[in-house]
């Protein structure tokens, strides 16, 4: 296994222990990650989509702040902005693949108001061909 992509997979591991929220493992995706969608191997140049779900598991309401992400080459968009406690959104994702080769990975970050998980990262993986 290459070296860049063992600590690539070292580093989805250790970093993606996020608790505020649970989606339901969607069919088609190897990762057991919630937080993480691979799309496998894709042709250079196609716009990938992939919907996310946040859910507010605490007893209180949840404000998102603000969505970014790690590339101009993402975009995003998150349904709701304040989720009532047991309430879900829905954070849209879109990558532009044109420019890329090999293992890519982006993230999505939520800045939300919750003290105990101000950040929730997102992450979307493909293998460029």
């Amino acid at each position: 296994m290459p070296k860049a992509l063992f600590l690539g997979l070292l580093m989805l591991f250790i970093f993606t222990g996020c608790s505020t929220g649970q989606q339901p493992k969607e069919q088609g995706n190897p990762s057991d990650d919630p937080y993480t969608w691979d799309f496998g191997q894709v042709k250079e140049g196609q716009v990938l989509k992939h919907a996310f779900t946040l859910k507010n598991e605490s007893s209180k309401t949840l404000k998102i702040k603000d969505v970014n992400s790690s590339c101009g080459c993402t975009v995003f968009e998150a349904k709701k902005m304040v989720l009532a406690p047991q309430e879900s959104t829905t954070i849209e994702v879109k990558f532009n693949s044109k420019g890329y080769s090999g293992m890519t990975k982006q993230y999505i970050y939520v800045h939300t108001d919750d003290l105990d998980n101000p950040l929730i990262r997102f992450i979307i993986i493909a293998q460029v061909v």
